[in-house]
Protein backbone atom coordinates (compact mmCIF):
# COMPACT_ATOMS: atom_id res chain seq x y z
CA UNK A 1 0.00 0.00 0.00
CA UNK A 2 1.45 2.92 -1.16
CA UNK A 3 2.45 5.95 1.81
CA UNK A 4 1.67 9.13 1.00
CA UNK A 5 3.05 12.46 3.02
CA UNK A 6 0.50 15.10 3.77
CA UNK A 7 1.91 18.40 4.84
CA UNK A 8 -0.07 20.99 6.72
CA UNK A 9 0.63 24.80 6.13
CA UNK A 10 2.25 24.19 9.74
CA UNK A 11 4.83 22.13 8.22
CA UNK A 12 3.46 18.97 10.16
CA UNK A 13 3.75 16.02 8.24
CA UNK A 14 1.14 12.83 7.59
CA UNK A 15 2.38 9.67 6.95
CA UNK A 16 -0.69 7.82 5.61
CA UNK A 17 -1.06 4.31 3.22
CA UNK A 18 -3.72 4.61 1.10
CA UNK A 19 -5.28 2.11 -0.62
CA UNK A 20 -4.57 1.80 -4.31
CA UNK A 21 -7.31 2.64 -6.53
CA UNK A 22 -8.46 5.66 -3.48
CA UNK A 23 -8.06 9.19 -4.42
CA UNK A 24 -5.22 11.42 -2.66
CA UNK A 25 -8.12 13.22 -1.44
CA UNK A 26 -9.81 10.08 0.42
CA UNK A 27 -6.56 9.21 1.84
CA UNK A 28 -6.72 12.27 3.52
CA UNK A 29 -10.12 12.03 4.43
CA UNK A 30 -10.03 8.65 5.59
CA UNK A 31 -7.16 9.34 8.19
CA UNK A 32 -7.99 12.68 9.67
CA UNK A 33 -5.34 14.56 8.09
CA UNK A 34 -6.74 18.23 8.58
CA UNK A 35 -6.52 20.62 5.95
CA UNK A 36 -8.71 18.83 2.79
CA UNK A 37 -11.92 19.85 2.95
CA UNK A 38 -13.27 18.12 -0.03
CA UNK A 39 -17.01 20.01 0.60
CA UNK A 40 -18.32 18.63 -2.67
CA UNK A 41 -17.31 14.67 -1.66
CA UNK A 42 -14.86 14.69 -4.78
CA UNK A 43 -16.96 15.09 -7.50
CA UNK A 44 -14.02 18.09 -8.81
CA UNK A 45 -16.71 20.83 -8.34
CA UNK A 46 -15.61 22.94 -5.05
CA UNK A 47 -11.57 22.99 -4.98
CA UNK A 48 -11.73 22.40 -1.28
CA UNK A 49 -8.84 19.55 -1.65
CA UNK A 50 -6.59 22.01 -3.46
CA UNK A 51 -2.92 20.81 -2.78
CA UNK A 52 0.79 21.41 -4.19
CA UNK A 53 2.24 18.44 -5.68
CA UNK A 54 6.37 18.01 -4.12
CA UNK A 55 7.73 19.25 -7.66
CA UNK A 56 9.45 15.95 -7.78
CA UNK A 57 6.34 14.41 -8.66
CA UNK A 58 4.81 16.24 -10.90
CA UNK A 59 5.66 14.28 -13.87
CA UNK A 60 5.15 11.61 -12.27
CA UNK A 61 1.37 11.89 -11.74
CA UNK A 62 -0.98 11.42 -14.86
CA UNK A 63 -1.60 15.01 -16.48
CA UNK A 64 -4.11 17.54 -14.94
CA UNK A 65 -7.42 17.63 -17.07
CA UNK A 66 -9.82 20.33 -18.62
CA UNK A 67 -12.01 20.06 -15.86
CA UNK A 68 -9.53 20.58 -12.69
CA UNK A 69 -7.52 23.11 -14.93
CA UNK A 70 -11.02 25.17 -14.70
CA UNK A 71 -12.19 24.22 -11.28
CA UNK A 72 -8.67 25.33 -9.63
CA UNK A 73 -8.97 28.65 -11.10
CA UNK A 74 -11.39 28.88 -7.57
CA UNK A 75 -8.84 27.78 -5.35
CA UNK A 76 -6.90 29.97 -3.10
CA UNK A 77 -3.34 31.06 -4.03
CA UNK A 78 -2.52 27.93 -6.46
CA UNK A 79 1.43 27.80 -7.63
CA UNK A 80 1.59 27.22 -11.35
CA UNK A 81 2.21 23.43 -12.52
CA UNK A 82 2.52 22.26 -9.13
CA UNK A 83 -1.36 23.08 -7.79
CA UNK A 84 -3.65 19.73 -8.35
CA UNK A 85 -7.27 19.03 -6.71
CA UNK A 86 -6.78 15.46 -5.02
CA UNK A 87 -10.03 14.40 -5.37
CA UNK A 88 -8.34 13.63 -9.04
CA UNK A 89 -5.22 12.17 -8.40
CA UNK A 90 -6.06 8.58 -8.06
CA UNK A 91 -3.23 6.41 -6.03
CA UNK A 92 -1.15 3.65 -7.57
CA UNK A 93 1.38 1.61 -6.49
CA UNK A 94 4.08 3.57 -7.73
CA UNK A 95 3.00 6.37 -5.85
CA UNK A 96 4.64 5.16 -2.95
CA UNK A 97 6.39 7.81 -1.36
CA UNK A 98 4.33 11.17 -3.10
CA UNK A 99 4.10 14.62 -0.61
CA UNK A 100 1.32 16.66 -1.75
CA UNK A 101 1.76 20.59 0.48
CA UNK A 102 -1.69 21.63 1.94
CA UNK A 103 -2.56 25.47 1.28
CA UNK A 104 -3.00 27.78 4.32
CA UNK A 105 -6.48 27.40 3.98
CA UNK A 106 -9.27 26.29 1.37
CA UNK A 107 -11.67 28.43 -0.36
Amino acid sequence: MPKITYVEFSGKEHVVDVASGLTVMEGARDNGVPGIEADCGGACACSTCHAYVDPDWVEKLPAIEDMEEDMLDFAYETQPGLSRLTCQIKVTDDMDGLVVKLPEKQI
